[in-house]
This record gives structure tokens, sequence and C-alpha cells, in this order.
């Protein structure tokens, strides 16, 4: 058994990865080139839209989604884009960075998404946006959300940082927001280091956002590839390429995480495969827990990407989660809190949030954390994970079987 592969997540470089770096680097051009190019593209298409727009991080992908609808939209200070009580930080971060105010939504207490049936009651006339994030690998329910944007006018985000190549009802994430926002982060589905990918099917976006990730500059500037235009062309990129229509970010990356990301998409199938045949060992083989703990879930119709093994413990259990998750810990087993966002200091202060209000992000809070089911946990480790959590059982005097 490996213990280094215990962790949250996993860092996968094959030979095909180190093929593609070495080509890189032979070829003395790290600026955006033909892997880039190549993975916005596939990436984009596999998940229903015409444009990708690769950037260095799932969170520099929200900001530059969140800014290109602050512009199109003619969105003012003060307004207020929804998200769910439970998600990454950087989703509040990005909203209020703009001066936009995150208005918070409890979650469902199976699938740890926005509870759908809870949003309405929060729009009101300053409301412009439902940023819908599908969380731990799982995809949101989509088609109420989709109805209430539509009700009230609302653009929707999606934030799918977690979450990639799965489908709800027959769509894939990413196909139904008006922008949808990607990780390729340390430790993510698909890993390229640093990176992230914002996706849309409207042209006019495309083109503010590869403006926003580039300092704003003009579009008709993209690569050093543009300098080998002839003619009038030519010319007419000259005049432009130094200019700088709004204000922008520097977003960029290199093309040694779009060689790794092209490596990447090539096993896509095999790391979902694996991701998922490791995560329902686990849920079997756990299951003589369920009195204690709340395995995951998901319905049909709502893939789920098992990008991390997410744990609650269950109400009136008397099971004490500092306890379990240090055991965990002490055994190798590396754990992280559920995502908890409305108790972190900074947003019970600024938008006193009262936890009573949102029960089941606040039990959450309390007493949820996730493991790692990876791609390269194999039987020894899974086996190593299940004994664990057993064992600490039987050392609580709790009645498994």
């Amino acid at each position: 058994m490996n213990k280094s592969n215990l962790g949250v997540g996993c860092v996968n470089l094959n030979k095909k990865a180190k093929k593609y770096v070495n080509r890189v680097l032979n070829s003395a051009r790290l600026s955006y080139g033909p892997f880039i190019k190549k993975f916005e593209k596939k990436f984009s298409s596999d998940h229903g839209a015409r444009f990708g727009i690769m950037v260095n991080s799932g969170t520099s992908a929200l900001r530059i989604a969140v800014a290109c609808l602050k512009e199109t939209e003619g969105w003012q200070a003060g307004d207020e884009i929804i998200i769910p009580a439970v998600t990454f930080i950087s989703d509040a971060n990005v909203i209020i960075d703009h001066n936009f105010k995150p208005v918070f939504v409890d979650v469902d207490p199976l699938t740890y998404n926005i509870d759908s049936s809870k949003i309405e009651e929060k729009i009101n006339k300053k409301t412009r946006a439902i940023m819908a994030v599908h969380l731990f690998g799982q995809a949101a329910e989509m088609k109420p959300i989709i109805a209430l944007a539509k009700k009230y006018k609302l653009k929707i985000i999606e934030d799918s940082c977690e979450t990639m190549y799965v489908s709800y009802k027959g769509r894939p994430v990413g196909s139904f927001g008006d922008i949808a926002c990607f990780s390729t982060y340390a430790a993510h589905i698909i890993t390229t280091g640093v990176g992230g990918i914002a996706i849309t099917g409207n042209k006019r976006y495309a083109g503010i956002l590869r403006s926003l990730a580039n300092h704003g500059r003009d579009g008709i500037y993209v690569s050093i590839d543009d300098r080998n235009k002839k003619g009038k062309e030519l010319e007419e990129i000259i005049s432009r390429r130094f200019k700088f229509i709004r204000p922008g970010y520097s977003f960029r990356l290199t093309e040694l995480e779009g060689a790794i990301g092209c490596a990447q998409l090539e096993i896509i199938n095999q790391i979902l495969d694996r991701r998922r045949k490791n995560a329902h060992y686990l849920i079997k083989k756990l299951k003589d827990l369920k009195n204690y703990l709340q395995l995951p879930w998901h319905p049909e119709y709502a893939g789920h990407a098992f990008m991390m093994f997410p744990i609650v413990i269950k109400k009136g259990a008397g099971i004490n989660k500092s306890a379990l998750v240090n055991y965990l810990e002490n055994k190798g087993i590396e754990t992280r809190d559920m995502l908890p966002l409305i108790n972190q200091p900074f947003y019970k202060k600024m938008y006193r949030i009262r936890q009573a209000d949102y029960p089941i992000a606040n039990w959450i809070n309390n007493y949820g954390f996730y493991i790692g089911c990876h791609q390269k946990m194999g039987q020894l480790e899974l086996d190593y994970i299940v004994k664990s959590f057993y064992q600490h059982f039987k050392k609580k005097n709790k009645k498994v079987r």
C-alpha cells in the first residue's frame, strides 16, 4: 500500500503528458499556442459550448465571467448574485471583487448542491444572476434554476470547477449557463498544475472573456501567430494590437499547462471510470456505518465524477467529528472540511449571517468532511481506508456489523 496515495487528490502525469511537455520545451514556444487552442476547442465542445478560454485558475474563470456579464448587462454596484451556502470561497470573493453582493441559499441535504426550492424567496429587484455550483463532482439540479432565470430574466453562471464530463438529464454540465467555469488545478479531475477554463456559446461573451484574461486587450490580437498575417489584415493588427479597450487581468497561462491538459483529455474516461469504481466500492463497504455516516448519493439523472468523497455525520449519531478526522489523519488518510463558507469570520461579520437561517449548511459545516477516491488509489488503499473507519468505530464501542 502507498500511503502517499491517500490524499484527497492526485497528480497523474503519464508518458504522453511528458512527451507533450517536452515538445513545448523543444519548440521554445511558451505563450498561447497549439496545445492551448486544442484544449480549448476539445474541452468546450465536450461540454456543449462553442468557445473556450483557458486561464490560470478556475477562480480567474469565474472572475472574468462576472466581469463579462457586468459589462454586457450593465450591472451596478450593489447588485446581487445568488450562490449556495456551501461552496468554495472563491464564488463569494469574485462577486465582492466586483462590488456586488453574494446572496446565500441553503443546500439540499442529500446532494449538498444549492436547494433550488429555496432560491425564489431570495430573488428581488437587485438580483442579476444565479451562480449554479456543481459541487464535489455532482451536477446540480438545473431544471428549476433555468426556469427561475427565465422567469426573472436572470443570467446563469455555472461554477463547475469540481465537476466535469458528467451530465444532467442528458446534457453536459457547462451547457446550461451563459458562461461556465472549470478548474484544472492540481488534485482536480483534469490537472494541469494551475489552470482553468471558461466556456460559452455566445461569441460576444467569448471575445470579452479573452480580452479580460489578457489585460483588456483589443480582441484583434490573440497570439504571436497573428504576426503571420499579410497585407491589410496585418496592418490592421499592427495598428490595434497594443490597444486596451477595457480594464482587464493577467490570467494567461503557458503552453506547458495546455500540453498537460491535452494529455489528460486523452485519458479522461479512464480517470472517471476509476474514480467512480473507487467511490462505489467505498459506499458499499462503509454501508454498515449508515446509522452514523451519510455517504454520497445522487439521482440517476444527475451524473457524478467524484472529485472527492463527501461524508456527513448524521444528527444525533453521537460521533465527534474532530475525533474521527484526527484519527483518519493520523492513519495517513487526508481529510478536508466540506467547503465551509457562511461560518467564515469575514462573511459572518460582513453579512451578519445567522447560522440558524441555513440549517443544512450549518449541519454540513459542523459535521461534514471529505476524503479522496481518486484514480491512483488501488485496492490496498481502499481497503485500508475502510478498515480504518471500522477500527475507529469499534474503538468508540459503536455497534457495527
